[in-house]
């Protein structure tokens, strides 16, 4: 039996949220809709230049298990911080969610990272993210009776940015495979997508990872296409277990073999902020696979996920997920 139905890896990262313009994304020179590293100087700058801010625990993997277990799953997470004031803030954080969360603090610096989140009236996040403490996670930080105690290992692609992370994972991958454990990844960033293209297909293609999640701009830029059919065709025969994909207002593809499932999304009554609605799809999408569920309600537990999220501010669930009115009744059936 199972311990834990996942186990996300990622960078630990505390969101610093502000809502601006678009003048104020041209003044900063930062790129819309997209993530870029920054340095401890830059990171300085850049909040001294925003307005009041919001500052709350994110990271891709850490929203993500936070969506799990407010969906009534049981979560463990690796991520690393300092031992400062932002490290005690994330480990409290996702301690007080129920999720097991273990990995010790760096002494001293780097400090624990930031990520500047911009929202503007459209909705859309522009992140700016120091890395700090997260570049020091490495083999040692694996758990490994943790990962065997999981169903699905899940990490971020954004991992592949700090150095030591790529030998965790691959640690990770090699206790879960030897234990019949899914490992899962998401592919984070489209940016992200072309620093490291052939190490991600690579990952597929090994069958190091089974699983693939996405939006449909990582997709195509995946196999360097404009054509969703093609990349759709090129998933199938790379994902050893089945890829997802999501696709905004179009919903959601599965892919699994010569099976593609589409999945219309959810209603929105307003769009406030899209911070996390890629992380929120794969804590619904995963909830459902562990417990069993078909791909579809799996993918229909995701919609209603990524739904509910972008309708807030921030990427962590300040309402229980599981009294969703899509979601109740598909986990209860």
């Amino acid at each position: 039996m199972a311990e834990y139905d996942v186990l996300t890896i990622g960078n630990a990262i505390v969101d610093i949220i502000s809502r601006e313009d678009d003048a104020f994304l041209e003044r900063e020179k930062i790129q819309k809709g997209g993530m870029t590293l920054i340095d401890a100087e830059r990171a300085e700058q850049l909040y001294a230049a925003m307005g009041p801010a919001v500052e709350t625990s994110g990271g891709s993997a850490g929203n993500t298990i936070a969506g799990l277990v407010s969906l009534g799953g049981k979560g463990a997470y690796f991520g690393k911080v300092s031992g400062d004031q932002l490290g005690s803030i994330f480990a409290h954080d996702i301690r007080s969610l129920g999720v097991k969360y273990e990995t010790r603090p760096l002494e001293g610096h780097p400090p624990t990272a930031r990520c500047m989140v911009v929202v503007t009236p459209d909705g859309e996040r522009s992140m700016s993210t120091y890395l700090g403490a997260c570049v020091e996670l490495g083999p040692e930080d694996i758990d490994e009776d943790t990962v065997k105690a999981a169903k699905v290992t899940y990490f971020e692609g954004y991992l592949w940015d700090p150095p030591r992370a790529k030998e965790a994972i691959v640690k990770a991958a090699e206790v879960a495979k030897a234990n019949g454990r899914s490992m899962a990844m998401t592919l984070s960033d489209s940016f992200c997508v072309h620093r490291y293209r052939a190490e991600f297909l690579d990952l597929m293609r090994s069958g190091t990872v089974g699983i693939v999640f996405a939006n449909e701009a990582e997709a195509l830029a995946l196999y360097e296409t404009e054509d969703f059919e093609e990349a759709s065709a090129r998933l199938a025969e790379d994902a050893s277990q089945f890829a997802v994909v999501t696709r905004s207002e179009k919903g959601c593809r599965v892919i699994e073999g010569e099976q593609r499932i589409d999945v219309p999304t959810e209603s929105v009554d307003k769009l406030v902020d899209t911070t996390g609605a890629g992380d929120l799809f794969a804590a619904g999408f995963l909830r459902g696979f562990t417990a069993g569920l078909d791909l579809e309600a799996c993918a229909r537990i995701g919609n209603a996920a990524a739904s509910h999220i972008i309708q807030q501010i921030g990427p962590r669930p300040q309402t229980s997920l599981a009294e969703l009115p899509t979601v109740k009744p598909l986990l209860q059936g």
